[in-house]
C-alpha cells in the first residue's frame, strides 16, 4: 500500500529548518513518506538533504527577497518564476496530502506552486511580525500558525492560530559531562554558550574575544562563531573552545552550559527558554534586518526572561560585566522561565498541521 506523502519546505537559516527537523520523526512514525523542497546552496540542504536520509530532498531555484537596492533584484524574479515551475512539477508528481512551510526565500515558489496544484498549505511564523517571505506566501496558504499571540493581530481574521513554539525533543537529551568532554572544559566555573547564528556574528565574536581574558577569570566559554570564523591564535586557550557550527553535539553543549549569549531569532530563544538557560540576547540591528529580532528580544525582556543589549551598544561596556550581571540574576530568570507556559510538542504540532490536509 502506497504511503501518504507530506511535503516540507523552508530554508535560508537554521531557524527556518529546525522546526521541520522536529516534525520529521513524528511524521515518519505516522507512516508518512516525507519530501522536502529546498535550495541548492542553503543550509537546509546540509541539515535535511544530508542529515536526514529518510527524507527525499528536491532542489529548486529561488531568489532572495531584498529590502535594499541590488542588481540581482532585476534577475531574481526570473529565478523565483523558474522555482515555481520546478516546484509545481514536483508537487504534481508527488500529490502530497499537505505542505508545511517554515518560511525563508525558498518557500515562496513552493507555496505559489501548491496553490496552482490545489494542495493545502500551512505556514509557520516564528517572529512577532510576519517575515517578508511569509507575507508574500500568505494569500496562497490555507492557514498560518504563529509563535507569539500578538502576531495573530497582523494576519487575516480566521486564518491564523497561535500554536506557540515547537522544540526539538533531542535538545532535552544532552548530558553535561559529555558536553564538557566535547568542549574540552573542566566545568569548574560556570559555562557560557555563545551562539551567533549559523553564519556567526562579527559583532559578537569581536566582543567576546576582545574581553576574553577578563571573562575567563570567572567563566568558561563554548563559542559557536560561524563558518570561517575560527581564530587560530586562540586555539588551546584554557577555558575557551571554538566551533564553527554544531549540529549533532548541540544537546550536550547546551547541557554543559549554565548561561547563553545569543542572537534573538525566535527558534533559538524559545529553545533556550525551554531548557531554562538564563540568556543575554544581542538582536540584529534594524540596519541589518527588518527588526524582528529586536521585537523578539524586547518581548522576552518585558517578561523578565532575558537580558538584552542592543547591537549598537555592544562594546560600550565590557562583556564580562554583562556576564557577571546575568549570573547575579540567574535565580530570578529561571523562576520566571519555570512559570512560562510550555511549548508545543512536535506531536501536538503535527496533529494541528494534519487537521488542514485535504
Amino acid at each position: 500500500m502506497k504511503r501518504p506523502i507530506v511535503l516540507l519546505t523552508g530554508g535560508g537559516t537554521a531557524g527556518h529548518v529546525s522546526v521541520n527537523e522536529a516534525l520529521i520523526p513524528v511524521l515518519s512514525e505516522k507512516g508518512y513518506e516525507i519530501h522536502y523542497i529546498g535550495s541548492h546552496e542553503g543550509i537546509e540542504r546540509e541539515l535535511i538533504g544530508e542529515g536526514h536520509p529518510e527524507v527525499t530532498y528536491h532542489i529548486i531555484q529561488s531568489g532572495k527577497l531584498r529590502r535594499y537596492f541590488s542588481m540581482k533584484n532585476f534577475t531574481d524574479p526570473f529565478r523565483v518564476g523558474a522555482g515555481v515551475l520546478q516546484a509545481f512539477s514536483i508537487i504534481r508528481k508527488l500529490k502530497p496530502e499537505i505542505i508545511f512551510s517554515k518560511g525563508g526565500f525558498v518557500s515562496v515558489p513552493v507555496v505559489l506552486a501548491a496553490k496552482m496544484a490545489k494542495i493545502p498549505v500551512v505556514i509557520h511564523e516564528s517572529d512577532v511580525t510576519p517575515g517578508l517571505a511569509n507575507k508574500l506566501a500568505l494569500p496562497f496558504s490555507n492557514h498560518i500558525f504563529t509563535v507569539f499571540k500578538q502576531t495573530v493581530n497582523y494576519l487575516p481574521e480566521g486564518k491564523a492560530t497561535c500554536s506557540g513554539a515547537i522544540i526539538r525533543p533531542e535538545l532535552f537529551l544532552g548530558v553535561r559531562e559529555e558536553g564538557l568532554r566535547i568542549a574540552g572544559l573542566s566545568g569548574e566555573k560556570p559555562v557560557f554558550l555563545i551562539m551567533g547564528g549559523s553564519q556567526g556574528s562579527a559583532v559578537l565574536n569581536q566582543a567576546v574575544r576582545s574581553d576574553l581574558l577578563a571573562i575567563l577569570q570567572n567563566f568558561e566559554l563554548i563559542h559557536l562563531c560561524g563558518k570561517g570564523n575560527i581564530d587560530e591564535t586562540l586555539e588551546n586557550t584554557t577555558g575557551y573552545t571554538q566551533f564553527e557550527y554544531v549540529t549533532e553535539g548541540l544537546p550536550h553543549l547546551l547541557a554543559a552550559s549554565d548561561f547563553a549569549v545569543s542572537r534573538a531569532g525566535s527558534n533559538a530563544i524559545f529553545e533556550l527558554l525551554a531548557l531554562k538557560k538564563p540568556m543575554l540576547l544581542i538582536p540584529l540591528s534594524a540596519a541589518k534586518s527588518r527588526g524582528d529580532q529586536i521585537l523578539n528580544a524586547s518581548h522576552f525582556k518585558s517578561l523578565e526572561l532575558a537580558h538584552v543589549i542592543a547591537e549598537e551598544d555592544v562594546g560600550l561596556k565590557p562583556l564580562s560585566d554583562e556576564f557577571d550581571l546575568l549570573k547575579q540574576e540567574k535565580d530570578n530568570l529561571i523562576t520566571n522561565m519555570k512559570n512560562t507556559p510550555a511549548s508545543k510538542t512536535p506531536e501536538e504540532m503535527v496533529e494541528m498541521i494534519l487537521s488542514h490536509r485535504k
